[in-house]
């Protein structure tokens, strides 16, 4: 990392990134169909970390992310608290499709080709559970889309008995003609039926036409709004590594057939196909890429142990555009506007939040007594929680000081700048980083249950 050289800011920015280590990849474990296995994940973790060669003390900061069909388990989010903190000094977050899809297109080298080619990019992230689709631009995903088609939605043993099926495993199996459950013997004749439709439900979602009732009712997010051209696809995931044929063992699922399905169909596209970066991996490399921001190194923490503060909801305040327009007023008025949109007051707020002041401020004494007057006249009734506030101006460490020796504020004071937040999401905060003194933190988008 360096500071921003091209600007007044303590701002850091990624110039390196280097792979240690690649774990082997593992299967989700499950107990039960609906309860992830947290002691053998515990283990592959431990595991990991001695082949590795590193102590979980010696991690600095990351992210324990959960995707897909994890998600929806009655237990993932004890899973990925005990992940974080068996990690080191980790923040963890639940991707929904639209940013699990976002990191797949980034961790793929789909986001960055599109810098190159100047032109609109397609990503297909084919998981166990999912696929997530990203239209990509001048190096930012524009649009994502989620469908419930995967390779594990039907899994089974040595034998061919089925061990584990999801919901739309099971419509799909129906709409073939089969009824499929747990303990029965599947044929290779239904695996490759069923394989074949959930291609022609993806393929459908892919030729952005109308959808037949079975491919509608397996859309999760979307669907794409994006009619113009698309410069290349390219396919990131589990599956894809049996697209580009780099994968030809069985994992006892639909892996290898939906791939071969896949890629039988890719012509029909017209579109070129490009390679991609990571395959099975792009999630969590894009995960390293796009999910952790640094704070700048002027945050504020107004006392030790604050820290992490973890699914903290943003609420985002614009202020005004014009700098010299800032006084106690609309700074106050401002946040009291970002309350309203999310339909709550700082009195009836029954969980900890973010508040982020999004715009231009003048760093003199007169804005920055603005500032926090305004922020402390409409948080006053928020006192339950620390305060936690991130602005988009460079002005962190002087906001805090302000916060607690000029306004007298009594709360526990955070605030971080150089992180970027909008709408619908919530933060993580972890540990501070002591040689460079920032703050990781996650950025999570809010996940819409359909």
């Amino acid at each position: 990392m360096r500071r921003r050289s091209d600007e007044m800011s303590s701002q850091f920015e990624v110039v390196h990134r280097q792979v240690l280590y690649r774990s082997p990849i593992l299967l989700t474990p499950y107990t039960d169909p609906d309860t992830i296995d947290t002691d053998s994940l515990a283990a592959f973790v431990k595991r990991s970390y001695e082949d590795a060669s590193i102590a979980p003390q010696d991690v600095d900061t990351g992210a324990v992310i959960c995707t897909g069909e994890a998600v929806r388990k009655h237990n993932s989010a004890a899973i990925i608290r005990m992940l974080a903190e068996q990690g080191g000094h980790f923040v963890c977050a639940t991707a929904g499709p639209n940013l699990e899809a976002i990191l797949g297109a980034h961790g793929s080298g789909a986001a960055a080709r599109s810098q190159i080619h100047h032109g609109v990019g397609l990503n297909v992230d084919i998981g166990g559970g999912t696929t997530k689709l990203a239209l990509v631009e001048n190096g930012a995903v524009i649009e994502t889309m989620a469908v419930n088609v995967g390779a594990r939605l039907i899994a089974w043993n040595s034998e061919g008995r089925v061990i584990r099926t999801e919901a739309a495993g099971c419509a799909v199996a129906r709409d073939c003609g089969y009824d499929i459950a747990v303990g029965d013997i599947i044929t290779e004749e239904q695996k490759r039926a069923i394989a074949e439709l959930l291609a022609q439900i993806l393929f459908e979602t892919l030729e952005r036409k109308a959808y037949s009732p079975l491919t509608e009712s397996f859309i999760i997010s979307g669907a794409l709004t994006y009619a113009g051209a698309i410069a290349e696809i390219s396919f990131s995931g589990g599956v894809s590594e049996y697209i580009y044929e780099a994968d030809k063992d069985d994992y006892g699922d639909l892996g290898p057939l939906l791939g071969a399905a896949v890629r039988r169909r890719i012509p029909m596209l017209q579109m070129p196909l490009a390679g991609s970066l990571e395959r099975i991996r792009a999630t969590v490399i894009g995960a390293s890429q796009y999910t952790i921001q640094l704070s700048s190194s002027t945050v504020y923490i107004s006392k030790d142990g604050l820290l992490p503060q973890l699914d903290l909801q943003v609420v985002p305040a614009y202020l005004p555009k014009d700098p010299t327009a800032l006084t106690v007023s609309t700074v106050t008025e401002a946040i009291m506007r970002g309350f309203a949109r999310l339909d709550i007051t700082p009195e009836d707020i029954g969980r900890p939040i973010a508040l982020a002041l999004l715009g231009p401020v003048i760093p003199n004494h007169q804005s920055i007594k603005a500032l926090s007057s305004g922020i402390r006249q409409a948080l006053e009734p928020l006192s339950n929680h620390p305060w936690v506030i991130i602005l988009s101006a460079d002005v962190a460490g002087l906001v805090g000081f302000m916060l607690k020796e000029e306004e007298k504020v009594p709360q526990d004071v955070v605030v971080v700048d150089g992180i970027h937040v909008g709408e619908f999401n919530f933060v993580d905060l972890g540990r501070i980083i002591d040689s460079v003194e920032a703050i990781p933190v996650v950025v999570k988008s809010l996940v819409f249950e359909g």
